[in-house]
């Protein structure tokens, strides 16, 4: 069997617990008479303090089985002249049991010693009947009970203090998890915004320069450059916008939100980008009245913004309707535009993120959404023909305490 290496504190206690026996011995220095002594011969006192040396040594590996030897080794010096040194180290062996033993132990000595030490007590007292008697239960609760109590009281300080680094370490995990939660969400509405801001100006350029290059026809050219020019001057603005509101320290201030009186600027907008394909758009939207709370009106202006654009991008020849209804706990938006089913090409590479951020924007309200192809009133996804329509609905929900105050 190998013991593993002791501590240097127990070296120190085992070294220096020794060494004080040793000078006691060679002084005659005991704690008890020669005619009170069942053994009187002085070098039985060596034997008692070497054990208690040894066990120093396995104090913090082996408490309980220490504490056994150790108490039949103090009981054992009592038989002898007895060493103060080997009654001390008997004391830190108690204390030890109790701050390195296990929990069932460190709550069973302090109870057992108190026991012990009432008995002892107790006993002397009826035996000798004179109140010096009490003197030997005080001194036994000093070797046992004390440091019990001690090592009780030290053991517990060390589990608050755990306890204490667990849940500073638990507090700065969840402080972590919601840092990252919120750059990722800080991230999506970035990505939406971005998305929603610039990809409208870019498909109008990228539709017009096509048909500039496609037709030789100077008029059409000319006027597909002026509506390029017209949607990177305003994709240019845009971005200066968001990278504003992204620049640390910027001084520039921050863009207003965009709420539902710009969508008819955005709808003429996109007419004119629209035009060259054959696409005309009609808006319905109740008159402004500042009520709606402002995640509302923006996530509602996007959701417009973005159908748009995809009706640049993939409508076929028709108009494309904008409907904004407002009732009294929730704000409606449609927009219905041509579409094809059957003359529909493969998804572009990326198509599709469009949806997605409308999607987050209206769960982020709790909101419902849908898009898909619509046939009037046979319901989404038509009866089957290949001509039919392109719906976006979105429902956003306004609760009466989320209404912009009144001045």
């Amino acid at each position: 069997m190998t013991f593993p290496r002791p501590h240097r504190s127990d070296v120190f206690l085992a070294s220096t617990g020794l060494a004080g026996g040793l000078v006691l011995w060679s002084l005659g220095v005991f704690n008890q008479g020669a005619k009170h002594a069942v053994l009187d011969a002085t070098w039985l006192v060596l034997l008692p303090l070497a054990v208690m040396t040894a066990l120093e040594f396995l104090r913090r590996t082996m408490p309980r089985t220490v504490l056994l030897i150790g108490t039949v080794a103090v009981v054992a010096d009592q038989f002898t002249r007895g060493s103060l040194a080997t009654l001390l180290m008997f004391t830190d062996l108690v204390y030890a049991a109790v701050v390195y033993g296990p929990p069932a132990s460190a709550r069973r000595i302090p109870v057992v010693t108190g026991s012990i030490t009432v008995a002892v007590a107790i006993a002397t007292l009826a035996w000798y009947r004179e109140p010096w008697a009490l003197l030997l239960g005080i001194m036994t609760g000093m070797v046992s009970f004390v440091p019990a109590t001690t090592g009780a009281v030290v053991r517990n300080h060390r589990q608050a203090a755990e306890a204490a680094r667990l849940r500073a370490e638990q507090t700065a995990l969840l402080a972590e998890m919601d840092r990252r939660e919120a750059v990722v969400a800080e991230r999506s509405r970035m990505a939406r915004e971005l998305h929603d801001m610039v990809a409208g100006n870019l498909s109008a350029i990228a539709i017009h320069s096509t048909a500039a290059l496609s037709l030789d026809d100077p008029d059409t050219s000319r006027e597909a450059l002026g509506v390029i020019r017209e949607n990177s001057v305003e994709g240019l603005a845009e971005m200066r916008r968001l990278i504003a509101l992204l620049r640390d320290g910027g001084t520039d201030e921050p863009a207003p939100a965009p709420t539902l009186s710009g969508l008819a600027s955005l709808v003429r907008q996109a007419a004119a980008s629209g035009a060259a394909s054959g696409l005309t758009f009609r808006l319905t939207a109740p008159p402004p009245d500042g009520e709606l709370p402002a995640p509302v009106e923006l996530a509602a202006y996007r959701i417009v913004q973005e159908s748009l654009t995809n009706a640049l991008k993939h409508a076929d020849a028709g108009e494309v309707t904008v409907v904004v209804d407002r009732a009294e706990h929730a704000l409606t938006v449609t927009v219905t535009s041509p579409f094809d089913r059957e003359a529909a090409g493969p998804r572009a590479p990326g198509a599709g993120a469009g949806l997605v951020g409308m999607r987050e924007r209206v769960a982020l309200l709790g909101g419902e959404f849908a898009a898909g192809p619509y046939d009037g009133d046979a319901g989404p996804g038509g009866d089957g023909a290949g001509r039919t329509a392109w719906r976006v609905r979105a429902v956003l929900p306004v609760a009466e305490d989320d209404k912009e105050p009144e001045t």
